[in-house]
């Protein structure tokens, strides 16, 4: 895929052509489209409203002039190549039209299949605008999280192989540990109603016991400094439902050499996409958080550190909350729905996509309380 000479960004994702090619030769798919004039009215919509969606907090945000610039160049790109690839596309399968006509095609488009699986950082953001809006029925419509892996399906432990002087088996069972970390962090029923994420912590070394202190203080008096959010998904159930039982899950992880021998590092890159609503009867309107984690965790060869095998070092972790109130620190997610008050600080900056994976958390820009682009 080419770049506008203009622009150092690819002017449609990755995954948006991968989608394309794949049900082109499948002989049913659509090319990646222009977002419609409702979808560009949403989008300026978004960019005006001074409130905008709900803002995301502890996360960075993006550039301003110059960002918005490339953006335009990106999309004033993407409409031409979309162009041609629809027009050939609709030569060789005329049908298309004819099913965009009868309905037949929004029919196809709700059976998308999903992606396959992140084995790099994408280059590009999703490219495509969602303006529809999620449902009791469809809690990802309108989402790119649509496509995404479905709980711990979306976890995948890449091969195992001798690392940092720790062997290859050491490695395999150091994955597998970190992937029970985060399914039982992020999507464990129990650790999302605020119960004590138990077997999360059995999964870490006892030995550096200031953390695991540090962690236990977190989970019965959260601050801003030490929030359970940080390392643990938790909705309080008096306030919030899940919606569904599926929570959307992309992203990756791999292993490095640790810092100095014996050690190995593993790291992790993911985002969850929760739907909620409010837990009263009658309640209908959802809203999405999305959970964005990069982590650290390493294992230590016990005959050269002061650590207990089988156990994980929690090394760092970076988290952004996408749709959660930036004033509230109270271990729990806080989505803002449109029936509630305005309050706390007002989301500022250039809006922030929190689907975009292309940058890390640290590169995206400043802390604070940003906007969202969408959610």
């Amino acid at each position: 895929m080419g770049k506008n000479e203009n622009d150092d960004i690819p002017a449609v994702s990755d995954e948006e052509w991968a989608r394309f090619m794949e049900q082109a030769e499948a002989g049913a798919g659509q090319a990646p489209r222009e977002p419609s004039a409702r979808a560009r009215m949403v989008a300026a919509r978004l960019r005006e409203d001074s409130a905008g969606p709900a803002g995301w907090r502890t996360g960075p945000a993006w550039q301003e002039r110059e960002g918005r610039g490339r953006r335009k160049r990106r999309l004033k790109a993407a409409a031409a190549v979309v162009l041609i690839a629809a027009l050939a596309l609709i030569a060789v399968r005329p049908e298309l039209v004819i099913d965009r006509i009868t309905g037949k095609a929004a029919q196809k488009d709700g059976a998308r299949a999903p992606l396959p699986a992140e084995t790099a950082r994408p280059s590009a953001p999703p490219s495509a605008l969602y303006p529809d809006e999620p449902t009791l029925k469809e809690p990802f419509k309108g989402s790119p999280a649509l496509q995404w892996a479905d709980g711990a399906a979306g976890i995948e432990v890449p091969e195992a192989e001798a690392v940092g002087g720790m062997s290859k088996e050491q490695v395999a069972d150091a994955l597998e540990k970190v992937r029970q970390f985060l399914i039982t962090a992020n999507l464990d029923p129990a650790t999302l109603r605020g119960e004590r994420p138990g077997a999360a912590l059995a999964l870490l070394d006892p030995k550096p016991a200031e953390q695991l202190s540090r962690v236990e203080r977190s989970l019965t008096a959260p601050t801003k400094e030490n929030d359970p959010l940080h390392l643990f998904t938790r909705a309080r159930p008096t306030e919030l439902k899940p919606v569904g039982d599926v929570v959307k899950v992309r992203g990756r992880m791999w292993v490095e050499p640790g810092k100095e021998p014996g050690r190995a590092d593993v790291l992790v890159d993911y985002t969850f996409v929760h739907p909620f609503v409010k837990a009263r009867p009658g309640a209908e309107q959802v809203k999405r958080t999305i959970v964005r984690r990069e982590m650290t965790f390493s294992i230590a060869d016990p005959r050269r550190w002061e650590a207990t095998a089988g156990r994980l070092w929690l090394e760092r972790t970076d988290v952004n909350l996408g749709n959660s109130a930036c004033d509230v620190h109270d271990g729990f997610l806080h989505p803002v729905f449109d029936e509630d008050a305005p309050a706390g600080p007002t989301p500022s900056g250039t809006p922030v996509d929190p689907y975009d994976r292309s940058k890390t958390i640290a590169t995206q820009g400043q802390e604070g309380c940003g906007s969202l682009s969408r959610s």
